[in-house]
């Protein structure tokens, strides 16, 4: 049966990205295409540089048109983002599409506490009162196992760790049950506890509401381990996708195989899931 793009939450057609220098235009990443199912962990590896951030960096709208020029479609839910006003693409960042980025405290602002952030980004997207917005919060953070909610709420972004940091910034997704999470390497700033715990964290999203997760790693056994279906980036292009049985076990491309062989963590994967990482 052939796909039609109506069956992708998120649908990247032909997506183009070049940034002016001195010399002129360069290009970024270079005919960019795919989609993602409801629920679907699709990963996207490669090493520094690829083209991986920018590639998610442009689904979610958040390059400078200035000096970047972004071509193609991204349509999230059959609604075109690429040209959207930022008033527009407000409505469907947080709601629909959350971003997990690589250093959590980049994600907060330092002068407020994280329950007037997470209240802030409940109220932003819903109809909720204040006390139903706090009540939401302690909700999300006791489901994703932060210990003592009601002190985490009035603490500051400085005060807490950076696993706990990323596990509050994965409930503040989780709050609005986006349709699609972008984890830009959600795991690769924390300890080997922390990282499972994310990892165990983002599953359950998934599973517990359906979202579509593009996870986007250098390590190949975070991807082993969380995702469905995988794409290898190499100097802004990508050279091979395939299931992610598929690919570790019967890799197309020399540079996968290059990549293969030379992660460690590869070795992870043989072990029981609860000593991963």
């Amino acid at each position: 049966m052939m796909e039609t793009k109506d069956q992708y939450i998120l649908n990247v057609r032909d997506l183009n990205v070049q940034v002016k220098t001195a010399e002129g235009m360069s290009t970024l990443v270079r005919n960019i295409n795919f989609g993602m199912k409801k629920g679907q962990v699709l990963g996207l590896v490669g090493e520094s540089g690829s083209g991986k951030t920018v590639t998610s960096m442009s689904i979610l709208q958040l390059l400078n048109r200035k000096n970047m020029n972004i071509q193609g479609s991204i349509t999230l839910k059959n609604k075109e983002l690429n040209g959207l006003k930022e008033k527009e693409l407000r409505e469907f960042r947080g709601k629909e599409i959350a971003f997990i980025m690589q250093n959590p405290m980049n994600a907060f602002t330092p002068v407020f506490t994280i329950g007037q952030q997470l209240v802030e980004t409940i109220r932003s997207h819903t109809t909720l009162n204040k006390k139903q917005a706090k009540e939401l919060a302690i909700d999300v953070m006791q489901s994703v196992n932060l210990p003592d909610p009601e002190i985490i709420f009035k603490n500051y972004p400085f005060q807490l760790s950076g696993g706990m940091l990323q596990r509050v910034m994965i409930a503040m997704a989780a709050c609005l049950h986006p349709s699609v999470i972008i984890a830009d390497e959600p795991t690769t700033a924390l300890d080997l506890h922390n990282q499972l715990l994310v990892l165990r964290l983002l599953e359950r999203i998934r599973s517990e509401y359906g979202t579509s997760i593009l996870l986007i790693s250098h390590d190949l056994g975070v991807i082993s381990e969380m995702a469905d279906d995988v794409m290898v980036m190499q100097n802004g292009q990508i050279i091979e996708t395939a299931n992610v049985f598929d690919l570790f076990d019967n890799p197309q491309h020399e540079y996968t195989k290059r990549l293969l062989r030379t992660r460690p963590t590869l070795y992870f994967k043989k072990q029981p899931y609860t000593y991963m990482l």
